[in-house]
């Protein structure tokens, strides 16, 4: 088979059937009608000056700037989410890719223009303040104002705002670069399979390593970070240059350190990241003790880095399309209500989702909701895997979030926190995985039940488990950095290889370029946000219980923390729900359920 030949087994966006693609006419029509809508933007941003002076007057000014504010970042937030989306679809399309930089470049200099409000809104006496939140005009704002007064201590003056407004482009350099390096420029090649030869990208690379062939994991696995290695020097550049700006930048502002001004925003305290590092440190063995019956179950006699993906038994072998797929989600998460089904249901088969892989996409899978757009969903869906039903379910709880947030909240405090976000994805995970697992025993389905089993215990480790182990690689490159310590590739590499070690707890045998995969995880370029996932799945485990078991008041709890939005800050919406995140319970608890479904699927082997 010639490789022309091959390439085609990843289509071209161009061949992917349209009612498989997602609409974005709720954003922009089309990508001329964005270009107007970027020219009336950059008309509106010249009109922020005329407000300068003007806030602390009275409340009826202070609602006049806020009115536009609004109106101007509801224009705003369309632009980037169509124009980010769009660049979604082809990392290397010049034309989305041009959009996306033409709105930096406007929304930078709008920034920079209005880098006066925040400083100027600190600035109004705190007696005035509290007189002004009183105004009936400010009551849609109230909840975005007590938030920016928080702030005080950290909002520089107008002139050191303005510099910082103007250098806000720059600081997607380090992200951008690696996104275009890692989904465009890198070359990954082809791996021979029974099938044919297979072009090897992101996007497949997860599916070869859960391939029952071990040879064919050992080659995908070698062929894949190959690329890495060859590419390791500009990557561990990228990344220190990432930490070095958010160290900089939190100095800046006068945070005590850079994980504290990531955490601030949220108000959630060092203690919950520590506490969260610190239970599953205690907590490893039933990891170790997993990944020793991994072994077992497989009858190798070393366990490595590319066999810890693979499922212990085999997958189902009926493949599902994505309609029959949205049926199985469906009926999984029918304990929520009707509305909240057919909403979901009606979002899938329509044309929420970005559906399939094609060439020069974003790998992997994200929800991105905003006010105005639906809350579109990128996948790259393959029938052949049951993970993508749970990656359906998990980005299907993060659109539900943001269906119900921006309907229950004004525009300036709906957007909730990414900290409340991995609870509502990882709540469906639960919910689609006790469905699959009671029809499994109900049907005396023991190959399917063994392998339902299976597969939560790797999504738990993956969630709970790893990351966290990313969590303390962020912590620690954080605080090397802020020691003074240089970020070079070989200590990029020792700290990620100790902390394999400690993680797989000496049971698997690591290759020498096991350790390049600290330099390939893009989440590291969004500061101290992986930890979110542990804690949010502790949560959602919790919550899922209480859902259940409970009647219309805990789902109504629930519910109550979906509409939440940004109106509460998250470890007081989870409050809400029924969980305490400030605690280390949440978190001690979720371990018990993974020691458990380990000694559980142990007896079913």
């Amino acid at each position: 088979m010639e490789k022309n030949d091959m390439a085609k087994k990843i289509p071209e966006r161009g061949e992917i059937a349209h009612k498989d693609l997602w609409d974005l006419s709720k954003l922009f029509q089309d990508d001329e009608a964005w270009y107007k809508g970027l020219t009336e933007y950059a008309e509106k941003a010249k009109k922020i000056p005329a407000f300068h002076g003007t806030l602390g007057q009275s409340a009826e000014k202070l609602a006049d700037w806020l009115d536009f504010s609004k109106e101007f970042g509801v224009l705003e937030e369309r632009l980037a989410y169509y124009s980010e989306l769009r660049q979604t679809e082809d990392e290397g399309g010049a034309a989305a890719r041009a959009m996306s930089g033409r709105f930096l470049i406007e929304a930078s200099k709008a920034q920079a223009s209005g880098a006066w409000s925040v400083p100027e809104i600190q600035a109004i006496p705190d007696e005035a303040i509290a007189r002004f939140l009183k105004h009936p005009r400010l009551g849609e704002y109230v909840v975005f104002l007590r938030k920016l007064l928080r702030y005080k201590p950290y909002i520089l003056g107008e002139k050191e705002e303005r510099l910082l407004a103007m250098k806000s482009e720059s600081e997607t350099v380090s992200r951008t670069a690696f996104s275009v390096l890692t989904n465009v420029d890198i070359d990954f090649g082809f791996v021979d399979t029974p099938e044919g030869a297979t072009p090897l990208s992101q996007s497949t690379f997860s599916v070869l390593m859960e391939n029952k062939d071990r040879d064919l994991r050992r080659r995908a696995y070698a062929a894949f970070y190959r690329q890495f290695d060859g590419h390791k020097n500009t990557l561990a550049a990228l990344y220190a240059g990432q930490v070095k700006q958010n160290v900089v930048n939190a100095r800046i502002r006068g945070y005590s350190s850079a994980r504290a001004a990531s955490l601030f925003g949220d108000n959630v305290g060092g203690a919950v990241y520590d506490n969260l590092v610190g239970v599953i440190g205690d907590n490893l063995a039933p990891l170790h003790r997993y990944y020793a019956l991994r072994k077992k179950a497989l009858k190798l006699s070393e366990l490595r880095h590319y066999d810890v993906y693979v499922p212990i038994v085999d997958a189902p072998k009926e493949g599902r399309t994505w309609e029959q797929a949205v049926d199985m989600v469906s009926e999984a998460l029918a304990p929520l209500g009707a509305e909240y089904v057919d909403v979901l249901r009606g979002g899938l088969l329509g044309r929420w989702a970005d559906r399939y892989e094609n060439k020069g996409k974003r790998a992997g899978a994200f929800s991105a909701g905003s006010y105005t757009g639906e809350p579109y969903i990128l996948m790259n869906y393959k029938d052949d895997s049951i993970r993508d039903i749970f990656t359906m379910a998990h980005e299907g709880g993060h659109s539900m979030h943001s269906f119900y947030s921006a309907k229950s909240n004004p525009f300036m405090s709906y957007n909730y926190t990414i900290f409340e976000a991995e609870v509502a994805s990882t709540f469906n995970e639960e919910l689609l995985f006790r469905y699959l697992k009671d029809n499994a025993e109900k049907t005396g389905d023991h190959a399917l039940l063994v392998y339902i089993v299976n597969k939560r215990v790797d999504d738990i480790l993956a969630t709970l488990y790893r990351q966290t182990m990313f969590a303390e690689f962020e912590k620690r490159t954080h605080e090397l950095e802020e020691s003074g310590s240089p970020l070079t590739l070989d200590i990029l590499r020792a700290e990620y290889r100790g902390l394999l070690e400690k993680y797989f707890g000496g049971v698997c045998v690591f290759e020498s370029e096991s350790d390049l995969e600290g330099l390939r995880i893009p989440h590291f370029y969004n500061a101290f946000y992986v930890y979110k996932y542990a804690t949010g799945i502790s949560a959602s485990l919790a919550l899922a219980e209480r859902v259940l078991k409970g009647g219309k008041a805990e789902r109504d709890d629930y519910f109550a923390f979906l509409a939440s939005g940004g109106s509460r800050f998250p470890i007081e919406s989870l409050k809400v729900a029924g969980v305490d995140m400030s605690v280390p319970h949440p978190v001690e608890s979720a371990c018990a359920i993974f020691n458990n479904l380990v000694g559980e699927l142990a007896s079913l082997l």
